[in-house]
């Protein structure tokens, strides 16, 4: 099967306090979950605050009174045709970052990735690693985990599709793991901040490095803990300072709400570190979040992908991913 016999259709819709959640989202997805129930509207409306608030502090100079910017998010949602008859599957979804000046009224380019959301990967960890790890006496990975997933992700952002949307390759930005330790390191960078090493590599990391994604960690300034940075190429030339701080202050702002036990713990992280969602040392934001719901949901999506688009399509992947190079 020849690669260009799969299509994408990109569509965007505006994160802000209106937001309501397309019919093909995973409702697992971080902002979607915000926009659920009788607090929602105060929910965004309390994140989308927090996100300028954050920006403006990171992006200090020639801002004297800390409101010179404020950060608009696009929800990019990304659709797959792979038979070629218009029938498409919700393949992936991502944020996409603009910045307004309001000093000069310029809106600037952000950075496109930032949160990752995925049908296939959901299928992959929810379904498949759960299902070839049941009555195993060790932890395994199933074979050619993740190969299907990374080649989609792989052709979708070499495609035409996304060149034409996008002027750089996206930025994942994930928290650190709790299973891993991380040691500071001396370099520092004026916004990502002190940089991190991990003790070792993650099943998400080589997860997300089969779709061509390395990682480094960083704590920027003001921080209690490291984020983890998926991107190609060079993090720190490859994007201006305004880029990163909106891929920072956005997901610094879910990652308090989802994980505050690390992301808005009241101790900063020292320089040998290790993540602990059970540390109780915390502040908790003022935004309703259902984090045991969330969990649930991933393997009926999981179930979803594997329903509507793994075996109807199976022979058609396993062909496409054989000559995918």
């Amino acid at each position: 099967m020849k690669n260009n016999d799969f299509s994408f259709t990109i569509k965007r819709i505006r994160f802000d306090e209106h937001y309501q959640p397309a019919d093909s989202t995973r409702i697992t997805t971080n902002f979607a979950n915000l926009a659920r129930g009788e607090c929602r509207q105060q929910n965004l409306r309390n994140a989308l605050t927090m996100i300028n608030n954050r920006f403006n502090a990171l992006a200090q100079w020639d801002n004297p009174k800390g409101d010179r910017y404020s950060v608009e998010l696009d929800i990019v949602s990304v659709d797959v045709d792979i038979a070629g008859n218009g029938d498409s599957f919700p393949s992936i979804e991502v944020l996409k970052t603009n910045i307004v000046d309001h000093k000069t009224n310029e809106r600037i380019e952000g950075i496109v990735g930032n949160n990752f959301s995925s049908y296939v990967r959901d299928y992959d960890f929810s379904v498949l690693l759960l299902e070839h790890n049941k009555q195993q006496a060790q932890f395994s990975i199933p074979q050619n985990f993740g190969e299907l997933h990374g080649k989609l992700f792989k052709y979708f952002v070499n495609s035409n599709a996304y060149k034409q949307h996008f002027n750089k390759p996206p930025v994942i930005c994930l928290s650190v793991s709790d299973n891993k330790t991380y040691q500071r390191t001396e370099n520092q960078h004026p916004v990502l901040g002190v940089e991190y090493l991990a003790n070792e590599s993650s099943l998400t990391e080589q997860y997300f490095k089969k779709m061509g994604l390395q990682v480094r960690y960083f704590m920027p300034p003001n921080s209690v803990a490291p984020l983890a940075f998926h991107f190609v190429g060079d993090l720190l030339n490859d994007y201006t300072n305004l880029e990163l701080i909106s891929t920072i202050s956005t997901m610094e702002t879910f990652q308090k709400i989802y994980r505050p036990e690390i992301y808005n713990a009241n101790a900063v992280a020292g320089k040998s570190y290790k993540p602990d969602l059970k540390n109780s040392d915390h502040s908790i934001t003022q935004i309703v979040y259902d984090r045991e719901e969330r969990s649930k949901l991933a393997i009926a999506q999981g179930r979803f992908a594997e329903e509507h688009f793994i075996k109807p399509h199976r022979a058609t992947l396993e062909q496409w991913s054989a000559n995918f190079a």
